[in-house]
């Protein structure tokens, strides 16, 4: 079985086979297939070993083009900003890890942040390079991420996701629903919208439940519990835009509103407050509450 190139400073390798062409080398390949990223960065990663074979063997400038060729490569970041809030690990065992996020911080790398991400921190606090998160929340929320942190029980902590084994409970701060029969059910059909990221509600069988009631209840603002059944994309921000109710801070539900990158005054007010399950390899009940608070 062919291993994958080591994690580098909790960063693992990208992986492109190379597809039809007819480019000399690899790096003009390369070069065409990645416009964004300059020639001269493509060559320092190879002068540093950061581009290699399937075999883990470097490739250099010179290395012939051919088509189906896998690729090994480090995504690197010039000046990628620290992001100045800190996460937690709430649980941690030969299994098993159990993070808070800080608002503002991704989960694993994506666009502009390689480095400055929750998997990263935790495979260069820990050292352990097998840390796989099993589920995902969005950057721009805080809470509750799990980890698989042994490849050997990695599918009984998958299984509990895709079987819907693990009960997830949200908080968001929101305008008020003086009408709304809490608690109530929000089904809809959710798909792929304008712009590519954001996601929307259209008509058709129903693919998406969240379970909404009222923790606490302000002026013009209130406290909610959000309970996804499903798990679709961004579907608790669609789910109360659609209601008339966008989550506060919400940039991008029910519009798109700009923002500075480094704007880190308004964080939007959705957390991942709570997990609870039952332990596939124990039998034990599991629970995790986030300390951070909206």
């Amino acid at each position: 079985m062919r291993q994958r190139p080591a994690n580098i400073d909790g960063l693992s390798a990208s992986t492109l086979q190379l597809p039809p062409g007819a480019w000399p080398t690899v790096l003009d390949c390369l070069c065409e297939r990645f416009p964004a990223i300059e020639r001269a960065q493509w060559l320092d990663r190879m002068v540093r070993m950061r581009v290699m074979d399937a075999g883990g063997l470097p490739l250099t400038p010179e290395t012939p083009y051919r088509v189906g060729l896998e690729v090994h490569y480090y995504r690197e970041v010039p000046d990628e900003p620290w992001i100045p809030f800190e996460e937690a690990v709430l649980h941690a065992d030969a299994d098993l890890l159990v993070a808070d996020k800080p608002h503002f911080l991704p989960v694993t790398p994506a666009g502009g942040h390689v480095h400055e991400t929750l998997l990263g921190r935790l495979i260069r606090r820990t050292g352990n390079h097998a840390l796989v998160p099993l589920h995902r929340i969005d950057r721009d929320t805080a809470g509750l991420v799990m980890f698989s942190a042994n490849p050997d029980s990695r599918g009984h902590y998958q299984a509990l996701f895709r079987e819907r084994g693990i009960e997830k409970e949200y908080e968001a701060i929101a305008p008020a629903l003086p009408d709304a029969p809490f608690p109530f059910i929000r089904t809809s059909r959710i798909v792929p919208g304008e712009p590519f990221f954001r996601m929307q509600e259209v008509d058709g069988v129903a693919n998406s439940q969240t379970r909404i009631d009222v923790l606490a209840r302000g002026d013009k603002h209130w406290r909610y519990a959000l309970t996804p059944v499903t798990g679709k994309k961004h579907q608790l921000r669609v789910h109360m835009a659609a209601l008339g109710t966008p989550i506060m801070n919400d940039a991008t539900y029910p519009q798109l509103v700009e923002r500075a990158a480094d704007d880190y005054s308004k964080p939007l007010q959705l957390l991942a407050k709570r997990l609870s399950f039952v332990d596939p390899l124990s039998g034990a009940a599991r629970y995790f509450e986030s300390h951070f608070r909206l």
